[in-house]
């Protein structure tokens, strides 16, 4: 599993700007990935339910985890939790609106590290497996957000 972990974040860092040049978005919002021409990511994932449902248990197990729990100190987690939700379906082609902050915004101040961002991915990826989100989904959003590995590691 870790080594399933460590390759898919590797794979991320690496295909960044593969991943943008060849996205074929229909918009765009600053500061958030292009928004895909359909929505069969956003079927795949289960539509809306189900992808606030791996986005409160991604959230969730981060909490308990020590090397990253600290970058959630102070945060509203409810609209955390809602917000992220609503930016992977915006991500995955859904009929969601996000009204976020972008990324780099996001996370200027956090002076989050590689280790950190490739904590982050595992829990995301483990609360997709426990959502049964078969794993070439799990990488097709993966890769549609991994052009912003550069906005969230500052450090």
């Amino acid at each position: 599993m870790k080594s399933r972990l460590t390759v898919t974040a590797l794979a991320l860092a690496l295909a960044a700007p593969l991943t943008q040049a060849q996205s074929q978005p229909s918009t765009a919002m600053p500061g958030v990935a292009p928004i895909p021409a359909d929505d069969r990511l956003y079927r795949e994932l289960g539509g809306r339910e189900a992808i606030q449902g791996f986005t409160n248990d991604f959230y969730d197990s981060m909490l308990q985890d020590a090397r990253i729990a600290h970058f959630f100190d102070g945060i509203n987690m409810k609209h955390l939790k809602r917000v992220l939700a609503d930016y992977f379906c915006v991500v995955a082609g859904g009929p969601c609106i996000y009204d976020g902050v972008g990324m780099k915004d996001a996370h200027a101040h956090l002076s989050i590290g590689k280790g950190d961002f490739n904590t982050l991915v595992e829990h995301l990826q483990r609360a997709m497996d426990r959502a049964h989100v078969p794993f070439a989904t799990q990488n097709r959003l993966l890769a549609r957000m991994a052009f912003f590995h550069r906005e969230i590691v500052t450090k």
